[in-house]
């Protein structure tokens, strides 16, 4: 809703007046029963037990004793008595008051009922103002914002394709779960006051609007509300708690959530969704997306819709995965290349791989038959078929969640949402240097020069490539760590043949430790340049918050790994002529390839991120949640142990709920780890799919006990990170190529098997033989080139093999994408008929009787 003047704040009040005295009145029970009065915790009411508690306000106050009061006091009469002005922090102190006051008096005036409710706890005291809105005021502001109300009854429709292949076969479905008051579909159009007879359910008040709606127009209330001077932008709830003049300001959950020995019928809202979604043994379970949706609002049952989804979708892929490895290790014993090295005993002598001077020796490459035998299992012929099933099946699923998420936008009633004119950030309004007039509404608002805002912009820009630099300051050190720590194993006469294994594990280990610090830090500094931007809207600041993160992280996980690769190994040299970094011999990959050290470094960083992650979502919200309750009362038990608290003490006590950022961002990274280089690792959906089984329970946990209840936000998408994966998707696509082509060993045999239809002597054929007086004595390396370093032709042919694979794998590929995209329709036919269906009964509906 946009801003609104003091005028149409007036006119709104004389319109709603304070009519509360209505409230109860008795009705038929026509909407579902999951709305019932009866089955509210009556901890969520007003002390009289029929208002409805639609918000809760909290202010703090430190408690003084009697000499810091006398003393406060004290000094306050000298500085009078000097003739000198208060202190600033009286004077902050009583400009806090007066808008406290003057908020909670036009709170009352906009139509709300307020009720006040005071703890005192061994170091504060605590008000709670509880806010309810009457049938008036939720009329009135249902039709200005815009509000669905029911129409006509409908099939509640089965968005589980899964559901309806096993129900056609005829087969068990051990996903169902039997969940209890699940609400009812309805035909909708937008809420008209002139036509509230013709919505079903109008003649009960106490149920007719759900507590989704009146938290929705209780909290544009309050983003409204004056409390200053309407042109100095002191206007709204968020501000006043940037100001610190509140501690918080939320809506309450339905009650307690645990759940047992309470019967079904009995149970709220918040107990159901414990106990059929947000419970470890309901992990294969069917999510109840209707409920989250009527619990937490549009944007959150969206982004658990797309988890799930995804989640579902990891299943064919990882089962396709497990097999592509176990075929790698059914035909490993036919691996001609691995059976020459591990037959050749002292055939290959190689050259040293640090200089020999610094005491290298020369070693045989029979000691590298384990390595051999293991790079076979991530690249080999299925590996080729792995990424191309991947590209597609990241294409697809992105195609069909735009069928989902149409779907699911239209069967909530927010598939024609669109943000109105936003009004300024809290923030932005309090540090904005001056005022000009909003275009679209007329009314002066805070203003930013533009000039200054684009100059702020590229300096975070700036920042950003100076992190991204870091970044790849840090992963050179970790390629120095690893050449340093492989000198003395190569060395050494034991570990030499796991000398680059060794090296290699340990360095991505270092390097997961360093990532992980790396994402801390900048991500705050992130927050902090974004707020120095000064984005004037939320959208804005989410936006390039968004960017800025999602390209540092992307960079901070997978730049070690692009370089193993598409770099290590490549600019090795030759005897006589090896290329240096900081006068030590550039890295060269193992006798197995550079794709089983990608392996390596991919379970390590994915893996080790997983468990790292899980571990922080299940520890620090219990930490904040300690820390909250011990600054709250003193006791990190609540207060001073006491369980009997009320409601709104307990959700005041709980983690303030931060959005959804975090949650998509890690989702992010994994998408990117299964799809751009899951050619070196097939088993990478496996592990995604694991993860994402505790992430769903982990999250729904959090939402549901650990933090307290957000504001429902209306979404028909995931918004900007649609965008983000689709480029993921096509970046996957250019990577595998390459992956196959530059990295793998595939073309290469390929090539040799065309020219001498085997694959018997492939090990002697790519082994060079140093060039004259460059050795102390003869040695092999591993390269096309001829006795004097130069390539031979067979290496330009299979330069020329790679690029053609590489562009015949992209066309290929982009070409049954596109195909995929025409295919698939983004609105399922089904939809757009109930879409031209619900849009005759709205006209039918709200026409005027003749």
């Amino acid at each position: 809703m946009p801003s609104r003047t003091d005028d149409e704040w007036r006119e709104s009040v004389q319109l709603l007046g304070h009519e509360a005295d209505d409230e109860g009145e008795e009705g038929p029970l026509v909407l579902d029963v999951a709305s019932s009065k009866s089955r509210d915790d009556p901890g969520t009411y007003f002390n009289d037990g029929r208002k409805k508690i639609d918000f809760i306000i909290v202010y703090e106050e430190e408690k003084l004793s009697e000499k810091q009061l006398q003393k406060k006091e004290k000094e306050a009469a000298t500085r009078r008595d000097k003739g000198l002005p208060p202190t600033e922090e009286d004077l902050e102190e009583k400009k806090h008051g007066e808008w406290r006051k003057s908020f909670l008096e036009n709170i009352q005036k906009a139509g709300l009922v307020l009720e006040e409710d005071a703890v005192e706890t061994e170091k504060k005291l605590i008000i709670y103002y509880k806010l309810h809105a009457p049938w008036q005021c939720m009329t009135f502001f249902a039709e200005e914002l815009g509000l669905k109300a029911p129409l006509q009854a409908q099939p509640n429709p089965h968005l589980n394709w899964s559901e309806r292949i096993l129900a056609k076969l005829k087969l068990p479905n051990p996903m169902l779960s039997d969940f209890p008051f699940y609400p009812v579909d309805f035909y909708t159009c937008s809420f008209k006051r002139t036509k509230l007879h013709k919505f079903v359910g109008s003649s009960n008040r106490d149920t007719f609007f759900s507590n989704l709606d009146r938290i929705r127009v209780v909290n544009e209330i309050l983003q409204n509300i004056t409390y200053g001077k309407r042109k100095r932008a002191e206007v709204g709830i968020d501000r006043l708690l940037e100001e610190d003049v509140f501690q918080a300001a939320f809506p309450l959950h339905d009650g307690p959530e645990e759940y047992e020995g309470i019967q079904e019928e009995k149970m709220n809202r918040r107990q159901v969704l414990r106990k059929y979604w947000a419970r470890w043994g309901a992990w294969y379970k069917y999510q109840p997306l209707d409920h989250i949706r009527e619990y937490f609002g549009e944007k959150t049952a969206i982004y658990f819709a797309w988890l799930g989804m995804y989640t579902a979708w990891l299943l064919p892929a990882s089962i396709i995965g497990i097999l592509v490895f176990m075929y790698g290790v059914a035909t490993s014993g036919g691996n001609i290349p691995a059976i020459e090295i591990c037959e050749s005993s002292e055939t290959y002598k190689m050259c040293p791989l640090c200089d020999e001077d610094i005491g290298c020796n020369y070693w045989f490459l029979s000691s590298t038959c384990s390595s051999a035998e293991m790079s076979y299992l991530f690249d080999h012929l299925g590996t080729v078929f792995f990424s191309i099933f991947m590209s597609f099946w990241a294409v697809t699923f992105l195609e069909y969640w735009k069928r989902k998420q149409a779907s699911l936008a239209y069967h909530w009633d927010c598939m024609d949402f669109e943000e109105e004119e936003e009004r300024p950030r809290p923030q932005f309004a309090a540090q904005a240097p001056m005022l000009e007039k909003n275009p679209i509404t007329g009314i002066l608002e805070p203003y930013f020069p533009e000039d200054m805002r684009k100059r702020r912009w590229l300096t975070g820009i700036g920042v950003l490539v100076g992190m991204v630099s870091l970044v790849l300051i840090f992963m050179l050190g970790v390629i120095m760590y690893r050449v340093l720590v492989s000198i003395p194993l190569f060395q050494s006469d034991i570990f030499r043949s796991e000398a680059q294994s060794i090296a290699s594990m340990s360095g991505a280990v270092v390097n997961l430790i360093l990532i992980m610090v790396l994402g801390q830090v900048y991500q705050r500094l992130a927050g902090m340049l974004n707020d120095w931007e000064m984005h004037r809207t939320q959208t804005e600041y989410e936006d390039n918050l968004t960017f800025k993160v999602f390209i540092f992280q992307f960079m901070n996980f997978f730049s070690s790994v692009f370089y193993i690769a598409f770099f290590k190994g490549k600019f090795i040299g030759y005897p006589g002529n090896y290329g240096r970094i900081f006068g030590l011999r550039n890295e060269a990959c193992g006798s197995g390839g550079c794709l089983i050290e990608l392996a390596q470094q991919l379970v390590i960083i994915m893996v080790g991120k997983q468990i790292i992650n899980n571990c922080q979502e299940l520890i620090i919200p219990k930490l904040k949640q300690f820390i909250i309750r011990y600054k709250v009362s003193g006791s990190a038990f609540g207060r001073g142990g006491d369980s009997n608290q009320s409601r709104w003490e307990e959700d005041y006590q709980l983690v303030p709920n931060e959005g959804l950022f975090e949650e998509y961002l890690e989702m992010i990274i994994q998408f990117g780890f299964i799809t751009v280089f899951v050619a070196a690792f097939p088993l990478a959906p496996l592990f995604a799919l694991l993860n994402n089984w505790i992430e769903i329970r982990l999250d729904a946990q959090k939402f549901i006990g650990e933090l307290r209840r957000g504001v429902a936000e209306r979404a028909q998408d995931i918004g900007i990170w649609y965008d983000i994966l689709d480029f993921i998707a096509q970046l996957a696509v250019i990577s595998n190529a390459f992956l196959i082509a530059f990295t793998s060993e595939f073309l290469p045999r390929l090539l040799y098997h065309h020219d001498f239809g085997t694959l018997e002597g492939y090990t002697d054929f790519t082994l060079a033989t140093s060039p004259p007086n460059t050795t102390n004595t003869e040695c092999r390396y591993q390269d096309f080139r001829d006795r004097e370093g130069n390539h031979t032709i067979f290496y330009y042919r299979l330069l020329a093999l790679r690029l053609g694979f590489v562009i015949a794998f992209e066309h290929f590929v982009f070409g049954i994408s596109r195909a995929i995209d025409f295919a698939v329709p983004d609105v399922p036919e089904s939809l757009e008929v109930k879409i031209k269906r619900e849009a005759y009964l709205a006209k039918q509906a709200l026409q005027e009787v003749q």
